[in-house]
């Protein structure tokens, strides 16, 4: 295997291929706080790339809820578990949190490693799901951990009794399991988004990348023999939707979201595959200069392009397990953000062009509130989000504008 630089993880590893990057990076982030669990993006996913005979069990976008539900069920438990087999009491982070390595070093073993501790063979751990594990995608939906009476648990900073959804996609990932394990050589990262695809041509239905992607987003399709996954709404992302006059554009399970808890975009990455420092990024500045959206399952060791601001409410252990060390630094910022991260939290799902750049126009104080016995103070600023030519796409304030219609008739609707 080649060494390639983990910056999630602060170090090296081990991986199939030599190091490579793409020039941006298709990346998303995830506010769990927000979602609503309407399945508003899974069913505009369906109904867009998965309606077919044969695709009746691809949910390419799935929203799920924890700790209990999965699609497939358990997918990350036993992930987790086949880690823990090969490398018994070892998975663990230490060091401190600095610029090569934001949440520390993982001093524990990766997918890829416990395969050569295991003695596989493969590139990867991993397990093919069951036909049963496969047919419900909303089980265990709004299932709580049942620690307290109602009226006892729900009281900040972590709730009694809790559950959280859990928004997933392909996390397009900079060293895929998925392209890892294939022997025919039939998935690849393209170099102008860093989108991950299966060429269908030349897969042979051997079904290594859904066996060996620890997040189980690599599909089987019966009636074709062949695999299929999440394609990053690449046409959009190209451009090539009129709507945005030749403008990248987000996907469209982030364009659909009535909660505005998604934002997605492009990075510029370094030859090493980590990201170029570009704090007018939103996504950029989100993810490394707050600290405020986290990777799921870091200690996988594929560097996931999906980020979670991780849920207030739910016992830090659970939280540190899936998002790794950085929680409390992350939930303490997204509680008190700061003045600017106050106005990027405002682009999340405002329009459907890719903002690749933000400006932040200083307004009024318009108040002071108590967030956990510490004054927080709320500015009426202006955000303003930029395409990649830089035309100005959105403007929107900190605080909401309120309209009044008049009334014309007695029955104005």
């Amino acid at each position: 295997m080649a060494k390639v630089y983990n910056w999630q993880l602060g170090r090296e590893m081990d991986y199939r291929f030599e190091q490579a990057a793409p020039d941006w990076q298709f990346a998303a982030i995830f506010n769990t706080n927000r979602c609503l669990a309407c399945q508003t993006c899974t069913m505009a996913c369906k109904s867009t790339w998965t309606f077919s005979e044969g695709q009746e069990d691809m949910w390419w976008n799935n929203v799920e809820t924890k700790p209990y539900g999965g699609y497939p069920q358990h997918w990350d438990v036993k992930a987790l578990d086949l880690i823990e087999q090969a490398n018994p009491g070892g998975q663990s982070w230490g060091g401190s949190a600095g610029p090569e390595a934001p949440y520390g070093t993982y001093n524990g073993a990766t997918i890829f490693d416990a395969a050569r501790m295991a003695g596989t063979g493969q590139q990867a751990v991993g397990y093919i799901p069951t036909d049963e594990e496969w047919s419900a995608p909303n089980i265990h939906e709004d299932s709580p951990v049942a620690g307290a009476p109602l009226s006892e648990g729900a009281a900040l900073p972590v709730h009694k009794t809790w559950f959280f959804y859990l928004q997933r996609i392909c996390n397009h990932c900079s060293y895929p399991a998925c392209l890892s394990a294939c022997p025919r050589n039939a998935i690849y990262k393209r170099e102008e988004d860093g989108i991950v695809l299966i060429d269908q041509s030349r897969c042979r239905g051997y079904r290594k990348c859904v066996e060996q992607c620890p997040y189980k987003k690599s599909m089987y399709r019966p009636d074709t023999r062949v695999s299929e996954k999440c394609i990053g709404c690449f046409p959009r992302v190209e451009g090539s939707d009129p709507l945005t006059n030749g403008l990248p554009m987000e996907t469209r399970c982030m364009a659909v979201c009535p909660g505005q808890i998604r934002l997605q975009g492009l990075v510029p990455v370094e030859p090493d595959g980590s990201w170029k420092v570009d704090a007018d990024n939103p996504l950029y500045y989100l993810v490394r200069e707050e600290k405020m959206a986290l990777p799921l399952y870091p200690q996988f060791g594929t560097q996931p392009n999906v980020f979670y601001v991780p849920p207030r409410w739910v016992p830090r252990p659970y939280l540190k397990q899936m998002f790794g060390p950085g929680v409390d630094d992350a939930i303490a910022a997204y509680e008190r953000p700061s003045r600017r991260a106050q106005a990027v939290l405002q682009l999340f799902r405002v329009t459907q062009s890719i903002i690749f750049r933000f400006e932040v126009i200083e307004g009024p104080k318009v108040s002071e509130v108590n967030v956990n016995g510490r004054s927080l103070e709320v500015f009426d600023d202006t955000v303003i989000g930029y395409s990649r030519n830089g035309q100005e796409v959105v403007r929107v304030t900190v605080k909401e504008p309120f309209f009044e219609r008049p009334v014309q008739f007695l029955n104005s609707i």
